[in-house]
Parts: structure tokens; C-alpha cells; sequence
């Protein structure tokens, strides 16, 4: 069912994709790199060196990291192979080790907030993630079509952690409210948001330099036509994505890049993004943000109408006008990490091109549970 619903040009990218991360599954690094994923860890982590309940004597602190994320002896093992930490520090998982917990490595870090369907932190977790926006739209977007307004998203992310590399994830849900004017007003109205969902794979994940990537990839199932959300079969987006620790776990960077790819090309189009993060620890427990996105338009749809604007992040409309659009946009925020399972954030976007496809500015607040 897949290979009729994906365009032929992609069926072999993406097939390789599907099959690589089931291979992951495995949990062997022989079987994935069979794949083509081509792992590489150098060093476990022990996950226990930041939690209260581990022996003091297990963090290395004498070893030259401060974020004590490996074993005293510094020779990379600890609670990932329950080598050198108290046994209590090891977290079986959920439902008899179905459902992994977080990989505890990386809790310096923060997510992205920019493209928030599309920016996969590449980090495996296990979380939930309530997104609430607010979207204000241009008075005048694509040909000259009378707009302005708002738009209201309410949105329940998910991260399922099903071994130490490979995640479940699901980035769009939710309830749209249509608060637009003009022309805008009478093609959009209040309902169910797509569901997206796929897998997440993590290839790179060295704890000493605090570098990690993944790779990994979604299919958008079709939503409320009211909301302008059911124009064709849906589509795949595919992804990579990096992050890295800088200033000892005082600063960060994240960076991924994505491919939209409708399953119907006659009634969608096509498009490229790549969203940056960069994140400053104010405190101990508060980080300024600020991202910027880069959209990038390869093909409208044939058998679109001539609107010119594609959607941004939130839709994908059935337009015949915009290949080579290009659209720009930055955020600046705040992120409150009281502790390693609980992470608040709000930002405000705002775009930086002429083009504004159908942004003119978004206040984004979300919070997120972590296990």
C-alpha cells in the first residue's frame, strides 16, 4: 500500500529508509549498519550520574565533565551497561520494557520550538509535548487575496522511546480554530488537524563531545476538510537532524533539514525547510532561544489553483504557483527546565523575507513531560 501511495521518483529513498530503521529495531549495530545506517557511539553514558539516586563515586567529574555523563574510571560505561553505577539506576522502562526511558545523556539540551512539525530534536525520548499557537495572518497574502486574522492551534506531540536509538514519534495533531478575515475566511474553518507520524533513528550519539544526529522519517494521514486539511492522500516528509553541546552544556546547537513529498503531486506541492536552533543557559534552569527557518518551494501542484502561498509548516494547499518561493522566518524565546522531566517554552515568530507566504507573526507556548 505504501508503494502506490509514494511517488515513483521517491519509492527507492524511501524504502531504504523504512528498511533501515527496521532494521534498527534489532537493537544490532551489525544489522543496522546493514541498513546503511552506519552507527556510531562512542561512548555509553551513565544515566544514573544525573539522577540523585546514583552513588556520588560514579560521576566523573576528576575526568574533565561537568555534566558527570560518563563512569568514574572514564572509560565510557555506566548505566547504560550498569557497569559501574549503583543497580537502581538502571530504568527497565514501561510496559515490561516496551517503552524506553529518555536517553539521559543529553538533558543539558532543550528542543526546538521554530517548524515544530518539521524540527525533530534528534535526541531518543520518551515524552508528551502540548503546543498551543497563536498564528496571525498577513491583511494581503499570495496574489493580492484579502486575509488577515488569526488561526489557533491546540496540538498533543509524542515521543515513544522504543530501544536506545529508534523512536516512535507523532509531531501534528490537534483542533484548528479559524479566526481569519476576508477571502481566507470563507475557504478556512474550525477542525481536526492531520496526524503525523513515523520513526525517529538515532546514527551518531557521542557523550563526550555531546554530538548526536538522527535520521528518520513521517507520513501525514489526511484530516478535516473544513480545516483545510484532507487535499489529497497525505504526504512523507523525510529528515535528518543534529544537535551540539557547546561552552561545556552552556550553549547549544541543533540543526535539520526536511523533505516534504506529497503522495500527490497533481494536488500538492513539494518543498525543502532547514530549521536552526541555538539556546543560552541564562540560569541553571532558563535558556534564551532563538531559531531561524528556511522554506523552499520545488514544485506547485498542477492542478492547484493560482493562490500563491503553499501553507508554511501547517498545511500544504493545493497551489500551482509557488515553486521557487522562498520563505524566511526567526523566533526568539524563553525555555524553563525546572528539572531533566519537565521543560517549558514560549516564543514568538515572525518572518524575515518579503515573502510571507502566510505568516506575519506566531506566539508558540508548549510544555514537556518527559519520562
Amino acid at each position: 500500500m505504501l508503494q502506490s501511495l509514494t511517488p515513483k521518483f521517491i519509492r527507492p529513498k524511501f524504502v531504504a529508509l523504512v528498511l533501515g530503521l527496521a532494521a534498527a529495531t534489532t537493537g544490532s549495530a551489525s544489522v543496522a549498519d546493514a541498513g546503511g545506517l552506519g552507527l556510531f557511539n562512542r561512548s555509553a553514558c551513565d544515566a544514573g550520574c544525573v539522577m540523585p539516586s546514583c552513588d556520588a563515586a560514579c560521576c566523573d567529574s576528576a575526568c574533565g565533565d561537568p555534566l558527570g555523563c560518563d563512569a568514574a574510571d572514564c572509560s565510557g560505561l555506566g548505566c547504560d551497561g550498569c557497569v559501574s553505577c549503583v543497580s537502581d539506576c538502571c530504568d527497565a522502562g514501561l510496559l515490561g520494557g516496551l517503552i524506553k526511558p529518555s536517553d539521559r545523556c543529553f538533558d543539558d539540551f532543550v528542543s526546538p520550538m521554530i517548524n515544530f512539525v518539521h524540527f525533530e530534536d534528534p535526541r531518543t525520548l520518551t515524552e508528551l509535548r502540548p503546543i498551543f499557537v497563536n498564528h496571525w495572518v498577513p491583511e494581503r497574502i499570495g496574489n493580492n487575496i484579502p486575509a488577515g486574522g488569526s488561526i489557533q492551534l491546540l496540538a498533543m506531540q509524542f515521543r515513544i522511546a522504543l530501544t536506545e536509538r529508534l523512536s516512535l514519534i507523532g509531531v501534528k495533531d490537534g483542533y484548528i480554530w479559524d479566526n481569519t478575515n476576508g477571502a481566507l475566511d470563507t475557504l478556512l474553518d474550525d477542525g481536526w488537524a492531520s496526524v503525523t507520524a513515523g520513526l525517529k533513528y538515532n546514527i551518531l550519539r557521542d557523550t563526550q563531545s555531546g554530538t548526536i544526529a538522527s535520521i528518520g522519517g513521517t507520513y501525514e494521514l489526511p484530516g478535516s476538510r473544513d480545516s483545510l486539511q484532507d487535499i489529497a492522500d497525505g504526504e512523507f516528509h523525510l529528515f535528518a537532524t543534529g544537535g551540539q553541546r557547546l561552552m561545556c552544556g552552556k550553549a547549544h546547537l541543533m540543526s535539520a533539514f526536511g523533505w516534504r513529498v506529497p503522495s500527490d503531486g497533481f494536488l500538492q506541492s513539494e518543498s525543502i525547510h532547514w530549521s536552526n536552533h541555538f539556546d543560552l543557559k541564562l540560569t541553571e534552569k532558563t535558556y534564551f532561544v532563538t531559531e531561524v527557518a528556511w522554506w523552499h518551494w520545488i514544485d506547485s501542484a498542477e492542478g492547484g489553483a493560482a493562490l500563491g502561498v503553499a501553507g508554511q509548516d501547517l498545511f500544504n494547499l493545493s497551489t500551482s504557483d509557488v515553486t521557487g518561493n522562498d520563505l524566511v522566518t526567526q523566533n526568539v524565546g524563553l525555555k524553563f527546565k525546572p528539572n531533566a522531566k519537565t521543560e517549558w517554552g514560549v516564543a514568538y515568530e515572525f518572518p524575515l523575507t518579503e515573502f510571507k507566504d502566510v505568516i506575519e507573526g506566531r506566539l508558540q507556548t508548549e510544555l514537556i513531560v518527559r519520562y
